[in-house]
């Protein structure tokens, strides 16, 4: 099965604040599952996201803006 944080371990992974993590769930930027009224998110997930963005920010040319 996989590890699925709940939000104050995801803002504590990615050395955020929670308001932060539920700002982005608003935004769609990032996707999670709600169980039992608690937002949960997989770590293989969040880290394949992080990897995307990775990614985008490489093609992005200096001074520009996503």
């Amino acid at each position: 099965m996989a590890r699925l944080m709940d939000i104050d371990e995801l803002a504590d992974y990615l050395r955020l604040k929670r308001q932060t993590i539920y700002n982005w769930l608003h935004q769609r930027k990032i996707s999670g599952i709600k169980v039992g009224g608690v937002w949960r998110f997989e770590r293989r997930e969040v880290d394949n996201w992080l990897k995307s963005r990775r990614r985008l920010s490489r093609d992005l040319k200096p001074g520009e803006n996503q």
